[in-house]
């Protein structure tokens, strides 16, 4: 059996395959060029196909000859082509829940950057704006208190149910929008409209994964409806935001901050307007890297992989 890794780079820093290897004859790749010719090419007579961020589309699928099974290493599958693997018999799964308690923390990490400007003054205090100050503190941007706030959370999967807790324990209000209705974890955190979390909100925090309805879903219109000064954090997907629409926005000061894990194309581009708006904070797609949690990934993934082989296939995606 033959099992190719399209882009393991990003994944296995300080970290192995052995398990992997274990399984079959496998050939493991830093990365691959997003040309169908050269993923095809990678593939060649495998069976297994691992990817992260590599594309396979309808192309790729049909003509890869062997293949049976990708293994997706992360939880979003936006990268393949569904209804291609489907009609093909191809068996996709994903890592659902790996990343939860990191990308959670990296949410509030960059809120805080935004709220406490800790960056900022660090490097002020470094360049000895401190040393030279007639008083005993200085700040050169105003900071902000979040208890009383108002949390909004736009989707209510495993990752924003973390986030919400974490909200609640800084004395925050928490709200949250989901496409269909959820149980919740107390009397704290209520389910609303997403007009009237666009509404009431004073920090709106993305968590929905990327669909043909979430495209965009923060857009010029949406950001009208929303609280002057709103802060704004996506560790979701890129293009949930209107990328043009939020960069406006800062620069006009309808939204106070942005912190975005994320970007519509990845690695950014230079163009990409958010990188010459003001207070918008950008980090690259790093809130899933911490190595415990690309470890439980790793595992995961093999572990999808060894019961995809004994016939007993767990998170497989749109059996």
């Amino acid at each position: 059996m033959k099992i190719v890794v399209l882009d393991g780079y990003p994944l296995d820093k300080g970290l192995d395959w052995d398990a992997l290897t274990q399984l079959g004859d496998c050939k493991i790749y830093d990365r691959t060029d997003y040309e169908d010719d050269k993923i095809l090419e990678r593939i060649g007579d495998a069976s297994i196909v691992l990817t992260n961020k590599t594309p396979m589309d309808v192309n790729v699928i049909n003509n890869a000859k062997n293949l049976k099974y990708i293994g997706v290493l992360a939880t979003g599958y936006n990268v393949i082509d569904m209804k291609a693997a489907a009609t093909k018999g191809v068996t996709v799964t994903n890592i659902p829940t790996y990343g939860t308690d990191a990308v959670a923390q990296f949410t509030f990490a960059l809120l805080l950057e935004i709220t406490s400007q800790v960056g900022l003054h660090n490097q002020l205090v470094h360049e000895g704006k401190w040393a030279n100050s007639p008083d005993f503190t200085f700040w050169a941007k105003s900071l902000i208190e979040l208890s009383g706030k108002t949390f909004g959370l736009v989707g209510y999967g495993k990752i924003a149910q973390k986030v919400a807790e974490i909200a609640h324990a800084f004395s925050m209000q928490v709200i949250f929008y989901n496409h269909r209705p959820k149980e919740v974890q107390g009397n704290w955190v209520k389910q609303v409209s997403f007009e009237e979390l666009l509404q009431t909100a004073d920090i709106i925090s993305l968590h929905v994964p990327q669909t043909p309805d979430t495209i965009n879903l923060i857009d010029k219109a949406a950001i009208d409806k929303m609280k002057d000064g709103v802060i704004i954090i996506n560790t979701a997907r890129g293009t949930i935001i209107n990328e043009q629409d939020v960069a406006n926005a800062l620069n006009e000061g309808k939204i106070l901050g942005a912190g975005v894990d994320v970007a519509s194309t990845e690695p950014i581009k230079a163009d990409n307007p958010l990188l010459k708006a003001k207070n918008c904070f950008i980090t690259p797609h790093i809130a899933w890297a911490p190595k415990e949690t690309r470890a439980r990934l790793m595992n995961i993934a093999i572990n999808n992989l060894k019961s995809f082989l004994n016939g007993t296939v767990q998170n497989q995606v749109l059996k």
